[in-house]
């Protein structure tokens, strides 16, 4: 399946969006997977990219960047860069990226693949994605693609007012769910919590790491 034909494919799966489908139809894949997985790059499917992760499958890409529903100015930070598939879909579709990857390979990797690609609206952190990057809050998007028992409340708090984070939330072994958490406007005001669909992410893990020189 070539991306623009992935892209017909999503659209038929109920992907509305077409700053979403077109996203997709300009990325190419397989540059984001290994040479050993690129016979399968086709598939919609989630594949390996080592150290025990995965690059989501395309529907699941496409249905999270479109629960954002992201115009173009967003500020958007990213928890779980991986091979920097999901990072490149969102750099096209906002203003700027902020991702964080707790494994020291996965974000080199990503960060010289990225800017190799032409990417130069994404920054790039090594370190505990639970932690957020507070430094850069607050942002008007959040997207984590691994999934926390729990929402963690430092990313929570690092989400601009009215600003949405779409998480998978739940138990390594067990059903997680794809939560969209819209922040309210108000103060004191509780967040809405929507589920979209059940899912089964790798866990998020934690660790102080600094960021990649």
């Amino acid at each position: 399946m070539g991306d623009q034909a992935r892209a017909d494919y999503l659209s038929r799966e109920g992907i509305l969006d077409e700053r979403v489908l077109e996203g997709i139809a300009r990325l190419t894949r397989a540059d984001f997977v290994s040479e050993e997985a690129r016979d399968e790059v086709a598939a919609d499917v989630p594949l390996p990219i080592g150290h025990g992760q995965t690059i989501s499958q395309p529907y699941v890409v496409a249905l999270m960047t479109q629960a954002l529903q992201l115009q173009g100015h967003e500020r958007v930070l990213e928890i779980g860069t991986g091979s920097g598939y999901q990072t490149a879909l969102l750099a096209l579709l906002c203003r700027e990226v902020f991702t964080v990857e707790i494994i020291p390979e996965l974000a080199r990797s990503a960060r010289e693949r990225l800017k190799r690609l032409g990417f130069d609206n994404v920054f790039f952190r090594q370190g505990d994605g639970g932690a957020g990057w507070p430094e850069q809050a607050p942002f008007d998007a959040i997207l984590v693609t691994a999934a926390p028992a729990e929402v963690p409340a430092a990313l929570l708090s690092q989400l601009q007012r009215g600003g949405r984070m779409v998480v998978p939330v739940g138990p390594t072994w067990g059903t997680q769910e794809l939560l969209r958490i819209h922040r309210a406007k108000v103060p004191g005001e509780l967040p809405r919590v929507e589920s979209l669909l059940p899912v089964r992410f790798v866990p998020m893990t934690s660790a102080s790491e600094p960021p990649i020189p």
